[in-house]
C-alpha cells in the first residue's frame, strides 16, 4: 500500500504494519512503532517516517475551538526554512500555547493555530493525576491550571471538584523513564520534595517552579513535567518489566572508557611491562589505520590526533611514513556508546572526508559516533564531553541541558537547543565553545597558544595581532604569553578547526 503525501511529492510514501525502528514522525515528533508510512527510496535514505494516523491526517478540518472557520493542515519546517516569520507566527498553539514542529491545524484569516495532538483531544478522559472524569470544554477560556500552577487555555474540567487541568498535563503518567537516569521518575507535589524553594530540573537545568515535578527520591533527581514528556527526552520502556532495585547502566557514562581496548576496534601486537607492573600496549593494528601502530612520546611540531583532531599529546600511537597518529585515549574508545543527545546507541567509525556533527554544527573528520538508524554523525569531542562538566572558564559546574527552544551561549552568542547551562546563574555554553582547546599551534610560531577567557589588560584597545582587526572584548581568544600575542580564536585555528588535512 502507498500513499502521495502532502509533505513529500518527491515519492510515494509505503505502509509497513510494524514499524520498529523508532524514528521520529514528521507530523507529531513521536517515535514510529507500528502502522507507519515512510519513503524506501534510497536518495531519501529512509528519511520520512509517519505514523498511520499522522499520514493519514485530513487536509482540512473545522473544529469546535475556532468555529468561524474551517482549518488548514500545516507543516511549519518549510516556512522555517524560508519564512522565518510565518513560522513565528504558527510555531505557538493557541490551546496548549507552546511551540513545536508538529503538524498543526491554522487559520491564515485569524491567525488561529492548533497542534494536531490538541485538535484530536477526546470530550472526556480519565486521567492518572485525578479520581474523576474530565471532560474537555472548547470556549477560548484563560485559567490557572490546579496542577501545574500555570494559566492557560480550553481546560479539562471536573464537574464534581472543581478541578480544572492543560491538556498536557492531563496526559501526565505517574511514572516516566527518562534517557538521562536509571530510575523511573515519579509525579510528585513540589512540597514534597526537599528544598522545592531551588529544586533545579536536571534536564533543562532550570528552576521547578510548577506545583508538581517528577522526582527520583534515590537520587534527588528532580525534572519539569514538560521536559520529562518531551520524546527526545524520555525513554519510551515497559516500567512493569523495570526493576527499580535493579540499577542500569547509565548512558551517559562508560565506565570501561578510557580503561582497556576493544578488541573489534583495536588489536594489540605487542606489549611491555611498565615500571608499576601493569601491561603496556607499545604496537597496536587500529581499525581507522591500513598499518600497524607505535608507542612513541616523541611530539611532532604542530600536529594533529587523526581520531579527536586535537593536539597531539604523549604518549600516543603513530604510523610515521603515513604522518598518522593517535592519541591513547582514542585508541581505547569504545565501539558503541550512548549518550542523553541521542536516542539510539551510537557507532564508533572513522571518516577521512569531512563529515557535518549536528551539535557543535562543524565540519570534522578522523573518528565520530555515528547513528545507523537516523544516519547523523556526531564528533568525538562532543560526545565525551563528560556530564555535569567543569571548565576553568566558569566557577560552576555545567549541566547538558536539552529543551525544545533555543539557548543563547554565554560566549559566542550562538542559538542552540543543546547547551551545558550552570544551574545557579544563566550562564551557557554550547558545544562548539566547551570543545575549544585549551592549548593550540599557530603555524610556525615558536610557542604554543593558550585559550583566555579574561582580557590580558586594562588598556580599553584590544586588537587581534594576526588579522589587525578589532577584537570584541566580551569573547574568548588565544593568547601567546611569551610574545603578548592576541589572536581572535577563528584566525588561530581556522575555518575547519576539527578538520585534519591529509597529506
Amino acid at each position: 500500500m502507498k500513499l502521495q503525501h502532502w509533505r513529500h511529492l518527491q515519492h510515494p510514501l509505503v505502509f509497513n504494519e510494524d514499524e520498529r525502528s523508532g524514528r521520529l514522525c514528521w507530523g507529531c515528533f513521536e517515535p514510529v512503532f507500528g502502522p507507519s508510512y515512510s519513503c524506501i527510496e534510497s536518495d531519501c535514505d529512509g528519511y520520512y517516517y509517519h505514523h498511520k494516523s499522522c499520514a493519514e491526517l485530513p487536509i482540512g478540518l473545522h473544529h469546535p475551538s475556532h468555529p468561524n472557520h474551517p482549518l488548514i493542515l500545516f507543516g511549519r519546517s518549510t516556512y522555517r526554512d524560508n519564512n522565518r516569520e510565518e513560522y513565528d507566527r504558527f510555531s505557538k498553539c493557541d490551546v496548549c500555547e507552546e511551540k513545536s514542529h508538529e503538524y498543526s491545524y491554522c487559520c491564515y484569516r485569524c491567525n488561529f493555530n492548533i497542534h494536531i495532538r490538541c485538535s484530536s483531544l477526546p470530550l472526556t478522559i480519565q486521567t492518572e493525576v485525578h479520581d474523576h472524569q474530565l471532560t474537555r470544554t472548547w470556549k477560548l477560556l484563560k485559567f490557572t491550571c490546579d496542577f501545574c500552577g500555570k494559566e492557560g487555555n480550553l481546560p479539562y474540567l471536573c464537574a464534581q471538584c472543581d478541578f480544572g487541568i492543560h491538556s498536557r498535563c492531563a496526559a501526565c503518567p505517574r511514572r516516566l523513564k527518562v534517557d538521562r537516569h536509571n530510575h523511573p521518575l515519579h509525579l510528585t507535589p513540589s512540597l514534597e520534595v526537599h528544598q522545592s524553594d531551588s529544586t533545579i530540573c536536571l534536564l533543562c537545568v532550570r528552576k521547578v517552579d510548577t506545583l508538581c515535578l517528577y522526582y527520583c527520591s534515590r537520587c534527588d533527581f528532580a525534572a519539569h513535567l514538560y521536559c520529562a514528556m518531551l520524546p527526545h527526552n524520555r525513554e519510551f520502556i515497559n516500567l512493569e518489566e523495570l526493576k527499580e532495585e535493579q540499577s542500569t547502566e547509565s548512558k551517559s557514562e562508560d565506565p570501561e572508557l578510557h580503561q582497556s581496548f576493544d578488541s573489534e576496534i583495536c588489536k594489540v601486537i605487542k606489549t611491555t611491562v611498565g615500571e608499576d607492573g601493569t601491561q603496556i600496549a607499545t604496537e597496536i593494528k587500529h581499525f581507522s589505520h591500513v598499518h600497524d601502530l607505535k608507542l612513541t612520546d616523541e611530539i611532532p611540531n604542530n600536529t594533529k590526533c587523526n581520531g579527536c583532531v586535537q593536539s597531539i599529546l604523549s604518549p600516543f600511537y603513530s604510523c610515521t611514513p603515513c604522518s598518522f597518529f593517535l592519541h591513547q585515549s582514542c585508541s581505547k574508545l569504545p565501539k558503541i556508546k550512548r549518550y542523553p543527545i541521542h536516542e539510539h546507541p551510537l557507532t564508533l567509525s572513522y571518516q577521512q572526508a569531512s563529515f557535518f556533527c549536528i551539535t557543535c554544527a562543524q565540519r570534522c573528520n578522523g573518528l565520530k559516533y555515528n547513528c545507523q538508524i537516523c544516519k547523523r554523525n556526531y564528533n568525538v569531542q562532543c560526545i565525551l564531553l563528560s556530564n555535569p562538566l567543569t571548565l576553568a572558564c566558569h566557577e560552576h559546574r555545567l549541566y547538558l541541558s536539552k529543551t525544545n527552544s533555543l539557548q543563547n551561549c554565554s560566549n559566542c552568542n550562538s542559538k542552540r537547543y543543546n547547551v551545558f547551562r550552570c544551574s545557579t546563574c544563566e550562564f551557557a555554553l554550547d558545544f562548539k565553545c566547551a570543545t575549544l582547546p585549551q592549548t593550540t599551534w599557530y603555524n610556525q610560531h615558536e610557542h604554543p597558544f593558550n585559550l583566555r577567557y579574561t582580557l590580558e589588560d586594562d588598556s580599553g584597545e584590544y586588537y587581534c595581532d594576526i588579522c589587525e582587526e578589532e577584537r570584541d572584548p566580551k569573547q574568548w581568544f588565544y593568547y601567546c604569553a611569551e610574545c603578548s600575542f592576541p589572536a581572535h580564536r577563528g584566525c588561530i585555528l581556522g575555518k575547519n578547526p576539527n578538520v585534519k588535512q591529509h597529506i
